[in-house]
């Protein structure tokens, strides 16, 4: 366990472990060479060798059992030790809240909103955000809940289940999920007046979807598309397990329709 927690810190590209504090190599380089060399310095002048001889055996054979033996063993029986720091900063993210970013389709009557959150609440269940976008038949409530590190998504899938909701997703979210949404159309809105180019990519940013330039209906993965018409042909978007709210296609269409007036200024 404790090398298996070791382990966990090196990097996921060159799998290097993080390099120990100076101090804390030092003292553990010195605490594996010093018996080797106080043992070997014993043993050779019990022998009374000659000078030359003496020197020879000293620099040969500690050299060879310091840099192949004695330190790489030392390293590893001594690594939970030196990368103490890391491992107690890895701990405290690690038992650090999480954040998860919930869609749940619930009844469109009074309380489903309130009994959701309770079931939440027993979970230990924080709402930090909510989005409701309305439907034909009922209505998409899309959370950002924050829970303790035990909490995982089937225990969240399991209280939402008991307050009504149906085609429950739920995604890992960060902090950047908590920006306010009219910050963020905004500053999407603004890429768009300057450069009508970027629509596309703006509008796969804005609806967390991929933008399909030649959409081949036997070859697209399963998944919902979005078409919007343009005076030079449609934009495809794709994106996979969520379908497109009637709130979010309005936004891509409000983007579509800004670009085309800034395409026309001089």
């Amino acid at each position: 366990m404790r090398q298996t927690e070791v382990h966990a810190l090196a990097c996921e590209v060159c799998g290097r472990l993080p390099h120990p504090k100076r101090t804390r190599m030092a003292l553990a380089k010195l605490g594996a060479v010093l018996p080797v060399e106080l043992g070997l310095h014993a043993l050779v002048i019990h022998l009374e060798l000659s000078f030359w001889a003496t020197v020879s055996i000293l620099a040969i054979t500690s050299t060879i059992l310091v840099i192949w033996v004695v330190e790489p063993g030392a390293m590893r029986y001594l690594a939970r030790w030196l990368h103490g720091p890391e491992l107690r900063r890895r701990h405290r993210l690690d038992s650090a809240e999480q954040l998860w970013r919930i869609r749940v389709r619930l009844d469109n009557k009074p309380g489903r909103l309130e009994l959701l959150a309770k079931h939440l609440a027993d979970r230990r269940a924080n709402i930090l955000a909510v989005h409701v976008h309305h439907l034909e038949n009922g209505v998409l409530d899309e959370l950002v809940v924050s829970t303790p590190a035990q909490v995982t998504p089937p225990r969240l899938t399991h209280a939402i289940s008991r307050a009504g909701g149906i085609a429950v997703g739920i995604w890992p979210a960060s902090a950047m999920t908590l920006v306010d949404g009219q910050t963020r159309a905004l500053g999407l809105a603004a890429r768009v007046a300057a450069d009508p180019e970027e629509l596309p990519l703006v509008i796969a940013e804005l609806l967390g979807a991929q933008y399909v330039p030649d959409p081949d209906p036997d070859r697209v993965p399963g998944g919902t598309l979005l078409e919007i018409t343009l005076p030079d042909g449609p934009m495809t978007f794709l994106r996979t397990g969520e379908p497109f709210t009637p709130a979010e296609i309005a936004r891509a269409h409000r983007l579509t329709d800004l670009a085309l007036v800034a395409a026309t200024q001089p």
